[in-house]
């Protein structure tokens, strides 16, 4: 009796982690769909329109696209959070051993994660208009170092050390949608719905910190699956394959960056 019940408890956490998985990649789709829409595809036809134009079209579109966008990037780190504790801090990956990670062990592991995005935020506002190349290979930096921090000192896998690098590039990006970029859209979507012309620093903060979300987006993405491979795990020295993955993932983002500005209209 007593194996029926642990057996049927075991079944509902693992239909609850499919079902939070679901969400979690559903809403991440919709998140970073939209992300590219605006990076490759909008940012070349926004500068097509007129004024009277971009005053017919920003207000109608734009609130539309932005309401999905937040909110997908929402419900996206809502449940990647949840993975998180369910699949690590209260189960097997996130040690080396599978035991589950000590309080102080997963504490600082998720401290880490958030105190991640005010470090960006400040290193991008103090360095980020001159010296924009230098908080770039910072940030790189900082990235890589949390995940030494995480296995050197706190003992864990080099799967948990991944996978929270992943969420580090995720709240920041979602932190980024929710603080920075939407606030200046909404700004700039009230000046232009007014006839007016936004204020300058809307869109360069908007725009930049989507960019930053675009170029963070694409080497997320592989960490997110590199931790089921375990030929990336395994193979190479960790920190090394982490900085393989940010230049890889940033140099394709610039290729497609580059393609998007050819790409002609009718």
């Amino acid at each position: 009796m007593i194996a029926l019940i642990q057996e049927s408890d075991v079944n509902v956490m693992g239909g609850v982690e499919v079902l939070f998985r679901w969400t979690h990649v559903v809403a991440g789709v919709l998140w970073i769909g939209l992300l590219y829409f605006f990076n490759w595809v909008n940012s070349a036809f926004a500068p097509t329109m007129d004024a009277e134009t971009k005053k017919k079209v920003v207000p109608e579109l734009l609130p539309r696209a932005l309401f999905f966008f937040r909110w997908g990037a929402a419900y996206t780190w809502i449940f990647g959070v949840f993975l998180l504790v369910i699949n690590y801090y209260a189960g097997p990956y996130m040690t080396t051993d599978g035991v589950n990670p000590e309080f102080g062990t997963w504490i600082q592991a998720f401290v880490g994660i958030i105190v991640g995005f005010l470090v960006y935020d400040v290193l991008f506002k103090t360095l980020g208009k001159a010296q924009h190349a230098v908080a770039t290979v910072v940030w790189c930096a900082i990235a890589i170092g949390f995940a030494w921090y995480l296995i050197e000192m706190l003992g864990c896998s080099e799967r948990g050390a991944f996978i929270h690098v992943g969420a580090l590039f995720g709240t920041a990006m979602a932190a980024n949608v929710w603080m920075r970029i939407w606030p200046a859209q909404r700004r700039i979507i009230t000046a232009i719905k007014n006839g007016e012309k936004p204020d300058a620093a809307d869109p360069a903060l908007a725009g930049l910190r989507s960019k930053h979300n675009t170029y963070m987006s694409v080497p997320l993405l592989l960490l997110m699956v590199a931790v089921n491979q375990s030929y990336i795990l395994s193979s190479f020295n960790p920190y090394l394959t982490l900085a393989v993955i940010l230049v890889i993932g940033w140099a394709a983002t610039k290729a497609i960056y580059n393609k998007a500005a050819t790409v002609p209209g009718f």
